[in-house]
């Protein structure tokens, strides 16, 4: 379990900026790195890794009466636009399904669009819109 916390860690750091634009290691690494762990440990982190370098994970974040949310869905940078992620989601939403909840969703900015495509070609639909407010 160590080795996939060591190997997810960056990569989930990498997504977090990217994709929040806020530094979770700014207060320290301690508690985003216990976070990660956990979800390792309880078998809800999914990664695609090659030779210790991850190029394609995403998580679990929570699950409740039959749904589940995905979240830090991420491809390496040097892997992108190269048709890894819609087939790895697309195998962790089968997974997902079947172990933890049968209805699965995740958030995405509307600006992202490589991510809102590889979503339609999941199969995902968009439901609602919403806005999140960082203070």
């Amino acid at each position: 379990m160590i080795d996939e916390v060591d190997a997810l860690y960056p990569a989930s750091v990498a997504m977090f900026r990217e994709e929040v634009g806020i530094d979770p290691e700014a207060g320290g690494s301690v508690g985003y790195r216990a976070r990660v762990g956990q979800l390792v440990a309880r078998g809800w982190a999914f990664a695609i890794i090659e030779r210790g370098q991850v190029l394609f994970k995403t998580e679990v974040g929570a699950a409740v009466d039959g749904v589940c949310q995905l979240q830090g869905v991420w491809v390496h940078p040097d892997h992108r636009d190269r048709g890894i992620a819609a087939p790895a989601l697309a195998g962790v939403v089968r997974l997902v399904r079947r172990d933890v909840a049968p209805d699965v969703t995740l958030y995405v900015n509307d600006f992202n669009a490589p991510a809102r495509a590889t979503y339609d070609r999941v199969g995902m639909r968009q439901v609602d819109t919403f806005a999140s407010i960082l203070l």
